[in-house]
């Protein structure tokens, strides 16, 4: 059995145990405590911490997430630490609110009740939640699907709300020669098991809050924006919400009419789709201009500081939005995403 060791988070007072054979954020879940992260993977950030004292290992991570002099200062991604001695360690991004309130994560047996083509490369997968009956999350996160007959697992976001507990719904971008993506062509059907593991993700609506919503989003992360915008919508949250959505050409938009739908049941609303190929074949009813989606939010939110930022989408299009959330010197804690920049992102 592994060593055992006590982690001691700072400012927040939070202790609890680890093992030498599972990460520091594994081992946060295991224990319902809910840390800042992103992908999971060592590679956005979102976990960054600072060690105060104690010896720890980190597995392979990017540079990007965090380079060779921050990580010789001391500080460290709690995706990708091992705890080898017991530990003081300084969050440098949490939400106390979110520390130990977060939905549990759960193991959850579902059926793939629907397969749906929405673009020529999106997807809409329906599932029924089988085994508990119901799935706890909170609308922005995502989940582990794990790849039928096989030991592989792929992150995708959640576009339902706590309203349909027991059905699933995400939005899956086709990858040539994608693993899952390919199953979604052929070899995945109505009936079929999928296991799902999560909830994850700190995307989500913090109670209290007041400011205006600004969201961008991108290809398949339309999902968890699509899951806060009918959360905002059923529960009557009277927010001022600005949805931007990038896409190449008008044939790879969807869901316009739901989306105007919920828009017209929030009291200050707009959704601008955003075209950075074609403007051919415009759709009616819908406010479209030409150009990449965070350059239009640069120039059309001069404020952006002044709101909350939720975004989702490809790697290049989230870590555009980051440079743009930075130079609009909007607060970190404004900041909300999620970044799948794994395998689970990249269709394989």
């Amino acid at each position: 059995m592994a060593d055992t060791h006590r982690i001691n988070f700072e400012p927040v007072d939070i202790e609890m145990e680890v093992t030498e054979d599972e990460t520091i954020l594994d081992a946060a879940f295991r224990q319902g405590i809910h840390l800042m992260h992103g992908c999971r993977e060592g590679r956005c950030s979102a976990c960054k911490s600072y060690m105060l004292d104690g010896d720890v290992q980190m597995d392979d991570y990017s540079t990007f997430a965090c380079n060779d002099a921050e990580e010789a200062e001391g500080y460290v991604l709690l995706c990708r630490t091992y705890a080898y001695s017991d530990c003081d360690i300084e969050l440098l991004n949490f939400d106390e609110d979110e520390l130990l309130g977060g939905a549990p994560i759960q193991d959850v047996r579902t059926r793939v009740a629907a397969i749906e083509p929405l673009t020529r490369d999106i997807v809409s997968l329906r599932l029924d939640v089988v085994e508990p009956a119901t799935f706890e999350f909170k609308s922005g996160q995502y989940v582990d699907l794990f790849v039928p007959g096989t030991d592989e697992k792929r992150s995708f976001s959640i576009a339902t709300t706590q309203q349909t507990p027991d059905k699933l719904e995400f939005v899956i971008k086709k990858y040539a020669g994608g693993l899952f993506a390919g199953m979604l062509e052929d070899g995945l059907s109505v009936g079929d098991e999928i296991m799902v593991n999560g909830p994850y993700g700190s995307c989500t609506l913090r109670s209290g809050h007041v400011l205006p919503l600004v969201a961008i989003g991108g290809g398949a992360g339309m999902a968890p924006l699509l899951s806060l915008l009918r959360h905002i919508s059923e529960n009557e949250i009277n927010r001022p919400v600005r949805f931007y959505y990038g896409a190449r050409t008008a044939s790879d938009l969807f869901y316009l009419d739901e989306i105007a739908s919920l828009g017209a049941r929030i009291a200050d609303f707009s959704f601008t789709a955003c075209l950075s190929e074609s403007m051919a074949d415009l759709p009616a009813g819908v406010q479209v201009v030409e150009g990449n989606v965070t350059a239009i939010v640069d120039g059309r939110e001069p404020d952006l500081a002044r709101t909350e930022v939720y975004f989702c989408g490809p790697p290049p299009m989230v870590d555009a939005a980051l440079a743009l959330a930075e130079t609009h010197s909007v607060p970190r804690d404004q900041v909300f995403y999620d970044k799948f920049t794994s395998p689970a992102f990249d269709g394989s």
